[in-house]
């Protein structure tokens, strides 16, 4: 007889649920074999929004874990996921509960405060953790999400230079180019003015492949190093780029300091208003 399914945890937050998820997510894996589902239910701000949240628990079974700062709302909650009889663990409730009887001090009630005070701290996880789910074509769905999309054949430093930037608070998508391989339609419905296509020259990069063959021991005769076929993966790629009417980027002899200012310049000029806070 097979154990059955878990129940479901929706983790309901007033503010983006980072904080509830992380502990939840941190207590999980201490359990390796675990199959539950976890959803997040962030910016539930009304109560006509709660009692949402929690039907959907209620219909799918679930129990509620919460971090709602607002007093109003978390007693809210609270009452309704008695009255549904649905099991409730309230993560700073009686944490904020104590601080204010220890304090003497009414708090602020402000879901997402920690968020806003360190926004910068947290801009720049949300953009690694983007560029990691992102990279070489991953989720291409997501890709007009990104602030900017790299574009290039393999071994032209795109996931170098997408955390790079993304240490910096950009959101990038790379999205690799494979000769005999249609380049992704998705690609093209991004602001053109967002795409940026690496190419090298045709020495350096089968300098870099063949060191690439050499620490893990591919075949060395392979199209990957072979002459003819990377000139052929550069020429495929420029095309793309011509189609898609994308800035091309040398990255020859150029650390990646180099490409991501280069990049970012052209950035600050078409977006100004937008992107000059980043400097």
């Amino acid at each position: 007889m097979t154990n059955p399914e878990p129940r479901p945890i929706y983790i309901i937050s007033g503010g983006k649920g980072i904080t509830g998820n992380f502990l939840v997510q941190t207590v999980l894996a201490q359990f390796p074999k675990n199959r539950m589902a976890v959803k997040l239910i962030s910016d539930v701000i009304t109560v006509a929004a709660v009692k949402t949240a929690v039907a959907k628990a209620v219909a799918d079974g679930g129990i509620i874990v919460h971090t709602m700062i607002d007093k109003k709302l978390r007693e809210n909650l609270n009452r309704i996921c008695k009255e549904k009889n649905i099991q409730t663990i309230d993560m700073a409730g009686d944490l904020i509960d104590y601080l204010t009887a220890e304090l003497d001090e009414e708090p602020l009630n402000k879901p997402g405060l920690y968020r806003r005070l360190n926004l910068e701290y947290f801009d720049r996880l949300e953009s690694i953790d983007f560029a990691i789910s992102n990279d070489d074509g991953l989720n291409i769905h997501n890709i007009r999400d990104a602030d900017i999309v790299l574009a290039g054949v393999s071994r032209t430093g795109k996931t170098p230079l997408s955390v790079y930037l993304a240490m910096h608070g950009w959101k990038v998508s790379n999205v690799p180019l494979v000769l005999g391989m249609d380049a992704p339609e998705e690609l093209f419905t991004v602001d053109e003015k967002r795409v940026f296509g690496l190419t090298i020259s045709m020495n350096q990069l089968m300098a870099h492949r063949r060191k690439r063959i050499q620490d893990y021991e591919h075949v060395s005769d392979s199209d990957y190093v072979n002459p003819r076929s990377v000139r052929m993966e550069l020429d495929f790629a420029h095309a793309v780029f011509k189609r898609g009417g994308f800035s091309v980027i040398s990255v020859t002899h150029k650390p990646i300091e180099s490409v991501a200012n280069e990049i970012l310049e052209l950035m600050f000029g078409r977006f100004e208003k937008k992107y000059r806070k980043r400097e």
